[in-house]
């Protein structure tokens, strides 16, 4: 089971975050550890494999009480995905300075946070649920707020509309979940563990910060994609 620490990211808000070790399973309310366990289960599972009362035995709990709380187990995958979406919310809202640059101080605590949800995210995504466009269009649209910001640092205007950069950014890096089991293996480790994250993160930096082509041969490639037919 996983233990779990509380993370305040902003004012009003107070979620409970996976991480080992810090607060124990028994301490945890009821309707967290339900959650907490459907998270688990829908990850492994999917929706249509998951049922109450697998879920209602990891959490300690009857079958009868997460209906109460959740009331379906559709209800129960809406809260889960609901909780999902706050974390990253939050993960940008608390790494992201008021410039619109991720924060080095606090970034890697904030990631390290969001590690257990990669699995989550990487099922709904396969399973093309409900959950999968709703965390796609968020994702979008936190990523246009960003990129506002950063545009504004930048020394050239973008050349490609806000809304098309932004759904790509996060297609891209949802990818990394979706093909999880094909990166672990070709890079020899899994991407949701500390040390994997750690690669693949600095494997985006060095992508993200030095560009594949000059802004030459972009600027000629702009030009060739103009011409008909190109």
């Amino acid at each position: 089971m996983f233990n779990l620490r509380h993370v305040r990211w902003q004012k009003g808000v107070d979620m409970r975050i996976s991480n080992p070790g810090i607060v124990a399973f028994e301490d945890l309310t009821a309707r967290a550890r339900i959650r907490d366990a459907a998270l688990r289960h829908f990850a492994e599972y999917g929706f249509a494999r998951a049922t109450i009362r697998e879920i209602a035995r990891a959490a300690g709990v009857s079958p009868g009480l997460v209906l109460h709380h959740f009331g379906s187990k559709d209800g129960l995958c809406k809260a889960c995905d609901a909780y999902v979406l706050e974390a990253l919310r939050s993960y940008l809202e608390h790494a992201m300075t008021d410039e619109g640059l991720l924060d080095p101080a606090t970034v890697g605590k904030a990631r390290d946070a969001l590690l257990p949800f990669g699995r989550y995210l990487a099922r709904a995504l396969i399973d093309h649920s409900g959950a999968a466009g709703q965390i796609f269009d968020e994702l979008v649209a936190m990523t246009e707020q960003w990129l506002l910001r950063s545009d504004k640092q930048r020394p050239d205007p973008p050349v490609a509309d806000l809304s098309t950069r932004a759904a790509l950014m996060v297609a891209m890096e949802l990818g990394i979940p979706a093909f999880q089991a094909h990166i672990s293996r070709s890079i020899g480790a899994d991407i949701f563990s500390p040390e994997g994250d750690r690669r693949i993160v600095l494997a985006l930096l060095d992508i993200y910060s030095h560009p594949a082509i000059s802004a030459d041969s972009a600027s000629a490639l702009r030009r060739g994609m103009d011409k008909p037919g190109a």
